[in-house]
C-alpha cells in the first residue's frame, strides 16, 4: 500500500497533517497551520524535501528516546516523527518517509 497524507482540522480551527505509511502507521506529523492552503503547501514541501539530501535531522529527547525532524531548504521544520526506542528505529522511520512521501495520496478530512 502507498503512503497517505491525512489533512485534519483541529478543535481550534487550525489545520495539520500526518503522513502515514502504507500500513497506516503515522511516520510524520506537521505543525499547526492557520489556513488550509498553508497546510497544503506544507504537504507539498514534505513531498519535495523528503528526497533532498540533508533534509532530516536526528534528535534525542530529554527522556532518551530518539526522533527526527524534516526541514525545508530554509531550515524551517516542516514535520516531526514519533518517539523511537532506538536510533536504528528512527533511521528506519526516515527511510519510510523518503519512500512514502513523494507519491503519497491526500485524504482531506478537514
Amino acid at each position: 500500500m502507498a503512503g497517505k497524507f491525512q489533512l485534519k482540522k483541529a478543535n481550534d480551527g487550525q489545520f495539520h497533517f500526518n503522513l502515514n505509511a502504507g500500513n497506516g502507521e503515522t511516520i510524520l506529523t506537521s505543525e499547526l497551520y492557520k489556513a488550509k492552503d498553508s497546510a497544503l503547501n506544507g504537504i507539498d514541501s514534505v513531498r519535495k524535501n523528503a528526497v533532498r539530501d540533508g533534509a532530516f535531522e536526528n534528535k534525542t529527547a530529554s527522556n532518551g528516546k530518539f526522533y527526527f525532524v524534516l526541514k525545508a531548504s530554509n531550515g524551517q521544520v516542516i514535520g516531526q516523527s514519533q518517539m523511537y526506542a532506538s536510533a536504528a528505529s528512527a533511521s528506519a522511520g526516515i527511510e519510510s518517509v523518503k519512500n512514502n512521501a513523494p507519491g503519497a495520496t491526500l485524504n482531506d478530512e478537514s
